[in-house]
């Protein structure tokens, strides 16, 4: 399959385009800055099948020239995998909150993927191996909600809700469309305490996209392994 990831430069992202590529798929490597991106993704004869694509989520020019470059180099994509975020304000209670950085982790979290779909969906094959995958967080659970990352987890929340939203309009065109909790993984953002490890995350994800495991048709949010996640 040829699969879409965004911030494919650096933790899950590269995790995903490594395990996709070792598994025979062509990935398109969405990458803010290409010189800074080159490295890890091409270090090994094993990831030919890896194209870097530049794309910032933020700017919509970028996603549609990235999308045009797309559609004149390859045609279709199989995936989209709405991967890229930032986890700001962390340590902040809401009294110190910087809105800025509020408004800077809305627009990456969650206007990037509605970015990306609203110019990749038309590039999108129908069909059942077909899927549009959305990188949440259980600090996106409602029913879960606890006091701080409020910048963080109110975005996820409303990525939940536009994963919803998407299942409901591409169901009659066999999309698959799910939010996943990849798990607290060591990456620049799950930091060095966290247990997992991306490579088995995104293994996980990609039993997912091919169709590997079971999932209930009436769940969107869930585990990288396939289990429900309560909204």
């Amino acid at each position: 399959m040829r699969i879409l990831i965004t911030g494919a430069n650096r933790g899950l992202g590269l995790a995903l385009s490594q395990v996709g590529a070792e598994r025979g798929h062509q990935i398109l490597a969405g990458v803010r800055n290409l010189q800074k991106s080159t490295e890890k993704l091409i270090q090994s004869e094993m990831y030919k099948s890896i194209s870097l694509l530049p794309l910032d989520v933020t700017d919509e020019e970028s996603v549609s020239s990235a999308a045009n470059a797309v559609k004149e180099n390859f045609g279709t994509i199989d995936v989209i995998i709405n991967n890229a975020g930032v986890l700001l304000e962390r340590d902040k209670q809401i009294e110190e909150l910087d809105l800025d950085q509020v408004k800077v982790t809305f627009d990456v979290n969650f206007f990037g993927p509605i970015r990306v779909v609203k110019h990749f969906l038309p590039l999108l094959m129908m069909g059942d191996r077909a899927s549009i995958i959305n990188i949440s967080s259980e600090a996106g659970s409602m029913s879960n909600a606890y006091a701080g990352d409020y910048a963080y987890a109110s975005s996820k929340t409303a990525l939940n809700m536009f994963t919803q939203q998407l299942n409901q309009y591409v169901k009659s065109k066999k999309i698959n469309v799910y939010s996943i909790h990849p798990g607290w993984i060591k990456t620049d953002m799950g930091g060095g305490r966290a247990p997992g490890d991306p490579i088995d995350t995104a293994k996980g994800i990609f039993d997912i996209i091919e169709g590997k495991r079971e999932i209930d048709g009436e769940n969107v949010f869930i585990t990288y392994e396939g289990q429900p996640m309560p909204l």
